[in-house]
């Protein structure tokens, strides 16, 4: 197969991937309306993230295995628009069980798009070019949060509470046209190049290796949304009701992601195993750090927080080219086992800033920057075992 360009292509599924992730987060800011329009309670409404997470996890493990029998371009592009169609009608909702079924099924309909997109960037973008490529995707994924949040902000005061489900899903159908344009169709597989997924996820879960790096995977999201969780709930002492202070910290994390592409480019001489371990190492540091950091004022907490947002920028990455090496044909299949682990962990994030957050806002830190360090000590195991394997 040719190599694809490599801008073309990343920039429009980098942008897809902020959109369809970003659905994840875009209802927090939301919560307060939805109980006080609807007449529910917070804990009802909150489970309009867990219903779309949950769904979400699920789908992905469908979506790789459809995107290995049926194509990359042609699984994405469908799941595009199923998720555009979706979000526009979760817009509609009237009430909590309409919003909640509606939360399912666009979860499902958004996870066609992300093993589908990964698989083919890892298989149609030139290796030297290859990291910036999947970093750019996983920046966009985990920058999604932020960039979410901040959006549903201010659209809600201007233009009402349907108007971040409405916008969202114009900007993915928009993106789903351009993709069709200028995605390469998917090549004919011959027959011998046909696996069966389920198989192939069974075989990659007997590597031990293989096992060890998707144990590492579930501490890469869990920690990141434990700290941002803590941030929202605890916040450091003296800067929670300072909405600029509160402002700055989670704008720290955007330039992270923006130059996690640049380093990932310069750091692939270096295998994604050996990435994982030092990235999970940063992010372990950065996360310990902003805890020792949390009485020394906004900057200094912010700056901790761009080393911990850069180490997950980078592992992600890492970790999706670690696992797809050694999946040959099965990739996507590989890939949706490593996003749903992935989402997973997320959904548990909160669970462990709950469990940490009577420590204050040092306490969730530290559990994130242990939780971390035991991902990277995951990792070098790994390393170590495809060494003598190698």
């Amino acid at each position: 197969m040719p190599w694809v360009p490599t801008g073309r292509t990343v920039v429009p599924l980098a942008a897809a991937a902020v959109f369809i992730v970003g659905q994840l987060y875009v209802v927090i800011p939301l919560l307060g309306e939805f109980a006080s329009g609807w007449g529910a309670g917070s804990e009802q409404t909150a489970w309009m993230v867990t219903a779309f997470g949950f769904a979400y996890a699920t789908g992905l493990l469908f979506s790789g295995p459809a995107a290995d029998r049926f194509g990359r371009r042609r699984v994405l592009l469908t799941g595009l628009v199923a998720a555009a169609l979706a979000t526009a009608a979760v817009g509609l909702a009237d009430g909590l069980a309409t919003g909640l079924t509606l939360r399912v099924v666009q979860g499902f309909a958004s996870a066609f798009f992300t093993p589908a997109a990964l698989a083919y960037v890892a298989e149609r973008i030139a290796p030297p070019r290859r990291a910036i490529a999947i970093t750019a995707m996983t920046s966009g994924f985990i920058g999604s949060a932020i960039i979410a949040q901040a959006a549903a902000t201010v659209l809600l005061p201007a233009f009402g509470l349907a108007s971040p489900f409405f916008g969202g899903a114009a900007c993915v159908l928009a993106l789903a046209v351009i993709l069709a344009f200028v995605l390469e169709p998917d090549p004919e597989r011959q027959g011998a190049e046909r696996v069966n997924p389920v198989r192939a996820m069974g075989a990659l879960l007997r590597r031990r290796d293989t096992l060890l790096l998707y144990l590492a995977t579930a501490t890469v999201l869990s920690s990141f949304v434990a700290v941002y969780t803590g941030l929202e709930t605890v916040g450091p002492e003296g800067l929670s009701g300072d909405p600029a202070a509160m402002l700055a910290l989670r704008a720290s994390a955007l330039p992270a992601f923006i130059a996690a592409p640049w380093i990932a480019g310069r750091l692939r001489r270096f295998p994604p195993t050996a990435r994982v371990v030092g990235a999970l190492a940063t992010a372990a540091t950065g996360a310990l750090l902003t805890a020792a950091a949390s009485g020394f004022g906004t900057w200094a907490i912010a700056l901790c927080l761009f080393v911990f947002v850069g180490g997950i920028g980078l592992s992600a990455p890492g970790l999706i080219e670690a696992v797809g090496e050694v999946a040959g044909a099965a990739r996507a299949a590989a890939t949706a086992l490593y996003t749903f682990v992935l989402f997973v962990g997320a959904s548990l994030g909160p669970q462990l800033a709950a469990a940490a957050d009577g420590a204050g806002f040092i306490g969730v830190c530290a559990a994130a920057g242990m939780l971390l360090a035991a991902g990277a000590l995951l990792a070098f195991a790994a390393r170590r075992i495809r060494t003598r394997l190698a």
